[in-house]
């Protein structure tokens, strides 16, 4: 009952639209919103009755940088327990940098989606639970957008890349399906950048950042005077990406009316915006991705039948890092090279307890929330390595570490050594082992993969089929 007077929000911010825009998400969340428009009325405010029943702060980064930072570490320094969030139209990772070491909880890029906002407020307010460096972080790093970015030699991983390779060079629907943060966003802008359609229009649409109010008019588009507040004609996605693709983020959050609209669209190949009394001829390729088994959203009632066979032509199955465990020693080194590259940052290598943590932690956030661990602790480290206790709060997750006899026993690397009785594996099962990785490790580039083991081209792919390896994306 008194929930909504314990979850209070400083906004410091001196845009006005931008202030309302931020209220009204956070309200959505049970919050209320003190707008302050400057850094003294911010501090004034901290040592007033309502300061100190502040739950979160938000800054909106309007100054340069450095002024910035100084302000959430003067903020930090008053009040260190209270969560930092800053807003900024800036995509610098240097700016995250600095603004993590000066104390910033969590740093979100204009334009914001309300759900990422909104996920971000909720972070904030769960301090009983040791998740500070869990939250997403690096959405400001450039992604790597091709298949060889795509590190990894679990043989569920790799079937699911050759598929997509495969598919890739089609012009058919795709369903890619998978838990949050196990790459699908990351497999979707690979299979565009591989297809015939990499040069024509490409957008992709997170169906749950959207307003179900806004959301028909986004896909279909309207005409001027179809409802009221329609004073402009919009043209809708389908139609704008006529001649190329469009990526449905989240299809299992899709309206079943605007599921049966959409069957109407791909059955007929047209689009009709809403308040027209005609139809426009499209040929658009629907890429769609979900968190959740749309079949048994299906079985359920909850997502058409038809609809679901017209957008899974062909279905990819990105499995979780839980389930690609041998994988997490070559995806640290390739995260942590490519984090070294970033402004304000430098290589760093890890240490092999720091290994066996993540080894033996479940990773509900995926591949995404490894990456994000890895960033915050490449932030505020002073050695050449990350060691185990550069994840202080990953550690208390995990608990005590036993000895590695606990599972199979593998190197840094991740290629497994011994069975779960103790003794040794076959010869023939580590070297197809230690293939996988080098393919993961040198992304596919085979004449590297071979130059590294010492063998020639030929006898790397004679080995290929005799273990029976694929490598086929």
């Amino acid at each position: 009952m008194a929930e909504p007077e314990q979850r209070l929000l400083m906004l410091i911010d001196d845009e006005p639209a931008q202030s309302r825009l931020i209220t009204a998400l956070a309200a959505r969340e049970g919050w209320r919103t003190l707008v302050v428009d400057d850094a003294e009325k911010a501090i004034a405010t901290l040592g007033t009755r309502q300061g100190m029943q502040l739950s979160a702060i938000i800054l909106d980064q309007w100054v340069p940088g450095d002024e910035a930072c100084d302000l959430i570490a003067e903020l930090k320094n008053r009040r260190p327990a209270l969560p930092i969030l800053m807003l900024t139209a800036s995509t610098s990772p240097l700016l995250a940098v600095e603004a993590m070491r000066a104390g910033a909880t969590d740093y979100l890029v204009k334009p914001v989606a309300p759900d990422r906002l909104m996920q971000a407020l909720r972070n904030s307010t769960h301090s009983e639970t040791p998740r500070d460096e869990l939250t997403p972080l690096t959405e400001k790093m450039p992604a790597d957008l091709d298949f060889d970015a795509m590190v990894g030699t679990a043989p569920t991983f790799r079937d699911a890349l050759a598929k997509a390779a495969k598919a890739a060079r089609g012009h058919g629907t795709v369903l890619i399906e998978g838990e949050s943060g196990t790459g699908k966003e990351m497999l979707v802008r690979a299979m565009h950048g591989a297809s015939p359609r990499a040069k024509t229009a490409f957008r992709m649409i997170n169906i749950a950042g959207v307003s179900a109010s806004s959301l028909e008019s986004l896909l279909f588009g309207h005409e001027k005077g179809a409802f009221p507040g329609a004073f402009e004609k919009q043209v809708g996605a389908l139609q704008n990406c006529d001649g190329g693709t469009l990526v449905l983020d989240e299809v299992d959050r899709l309206p079943l009316d605007l599921q049966d609209r959409l069957i109407e669209v791909m059955t007929n190949n047209s689009v009709r915006p809403i308040g027209a009394t005609y139809s426009y001829k499209i040929d658009v390729r629907i890429i769609s991705a979900s968190n959740l088994p749309l079949a048994d959203l299906a079985d359920a009632g909850h997502f058409r039948s038809e609809l679901l066979d017209l957008i899974s032509r062909t279905t990819i199955h990105l499995p979780p890092l839980r389930e690609r465990n041998r994988d997490i020693g070559a995806l640290t080194r390739y995260f942590l090279h490519r984090i070294g590259q970033q402004p304000g940052l430098r290589p760093l290598g890890i240490t092999s307890d720091a290994l066996r943590l993540f080894g033996a932690y479940d990773w509900p956030g995926n591949v995404r929330q490894l990456q994000t661990v890895l960033f915050r602790a490449a932030v505020f480290c002073e050695g050449d390595a990350l060691t185990a206790d550069d994840f202080p709060q990953l550690r208390e997750l995990v608990g005590e570490i036993e000895p590695v006899a606990r599972s199979p026993m593998r190197d840094s690397a991740g290629v497994m050594l011994y069975t779960e009785d103790g003794n040794l594996r076959p010869l023939e099962e580590i070297e197809a082992d230690v293939i996988r990785l080098a393919i993961g490790h040198y992304r596919g580039r085979m004449t590297e993969v071979a130059r590294r083991l010492g063998i020639g081209r030929s006898t790397l792919y004679r080995k290929l089929s005799d273990l029976g390896i694929d490598n086929a994306a």
